[in-house]
């Protein structure tokens, strides 16, 4: 049954409470450890000049505390993140809710590029433990292929325009028609406000999480890659190559995008986001570069800026307000 107003502000303030409280909890865990990793650093010290067995007995059970110190603050910090994810979870509910009852807000252009970013940047990082494998929709793992993304998903879809061109595009998912295995998606771009029916071939469901560099660097895609990328600052995905990796879990990647109006054929490095960046070209049809590929779409030499696809990447000053409970 849907949540009314009142039990989704209920869910979201018990949760926010559980949150402090973990928060609070993780930062006593850590002043009680400090007094045992400050040992451990002594100890070290003192082993470098002090070989015998009894110094080494003792840093062995310094360690082996530690371990077990820094296992708890880990379970603790994924509970606090389990907590923010279902804070998420519970507003973009009651969004989607909205929509469905025809009380969709137009959102700002400035407004929606913010919220993409920020949506990218707070995508929730999976650090996967010891022998657990990457799932799907982490960093570059493609979907199984018989998922089927929710309503509310982020996905890229392969539109047409009204001249016949073709484009990927960021849009969110309505709704999955298992009888004509189609979707319905709803341009992300708020001026365009298109709803489109699409075959599953044309869609592309974007990361759900993202990858760890530090501990899963194989759920990135490597140097040298194709992949399509959302060109900074627009709503459509265009041909790029990794250039350089993150390297932390805050990192983006860095690319090139491929573009004739420059000499080499490519644009200056460029940053994207992990949920970004989605499969190799060679998986999609329909895919373009910018300056090329399309008579609308253009790369500005001196702002590293692209009109793309009609109404897609129409810009305005970047604004501090924006709607919270987007789940962009």
């Amino acid at each position: 049954m849907p949540l009314t107003a009142e039990q989704a502000m209920l869910q979201v303030q018990d949760r926010l409470k559980a949150l402090k409280s973990l928060v609070c909890e993780i930062e006593t865990e850590r002043k009680r450890f400090e007094p045992n990793i400050n040992n451990m650093v002594r100890m070290t010290k003192m082993a470098s000049d002090d070989k015998s067995p009894a110094v080494n007995h003792k840093l062995k059970t310094l360690y082996k505390i530690g371990l077990q110190d820094a296992l708890q603050e880990e379970a603790l910090i994924r509970q606090a993140l389990a907590k923010i994810q279902d804070i998420r979870n519970i507003r973009n509910e009651r969004r989607i809710q909205a929509r469905n009852a025809g009380n969709k807000e137009t959102i700002r252009r400035g407004a929606l590029m913010k919220m993409l970013q920020i949506s990218a940047q707070t995508l929730p990082l999976f650090v996967s433990k010891p022998g657990e494998k990457v799932p799907p929709l982490c960093g570059s793992i493609p979907a199984d292929n018989s998922y089927i993304a929710k309503p509310g998903d982020m996905v890229a879809a392969l539109v047409k325009s009204e001249e016949g061109e073709e484009n990927w595009i960021l849009a969110e998912v309505v709704l999955y028609v298992s009888s004509t295995s189609k979707y319905e998606v709803d341009d992300i771009d708020e001026e365009q406000k298109d709803r489109h029916v699409l075959s599953k071939r044309r869609i592309v469901p974007l990361p759900l999480m993202r990858a760890n560099p530090e501990t899963d660097g194989q759920a990135l895609f490597p140097k040298g890659t194709t992949v399509m990328a959302l060109y900074p600052q627009t709503t459509c995905f265009y041909k790029a190559i990794i250039n350089q990796l993150p390297q932390t879990a805050n990192e983006e990647y860095e690319v090139l995008f491929e573009d004739p109006t420059y000499p080499d054929g490519y644009s200056p490095p460029l940053f994207v986001a992990q949920r970004a960046t989605t499969v190799g070209v060679g998986s999609m049809t329909g895919s373009h570069t910018l300056g090329g590929g399309s008579s609308s779409a253009i790369a500005s030499n001196a702002a590293h800026q692209t009109t793309a696809a009609p109404m897609h990447t129409k810009e305005e000053p970047l604004v501090e307000s924006f709607y919270d409970d987007h789940p962009f």
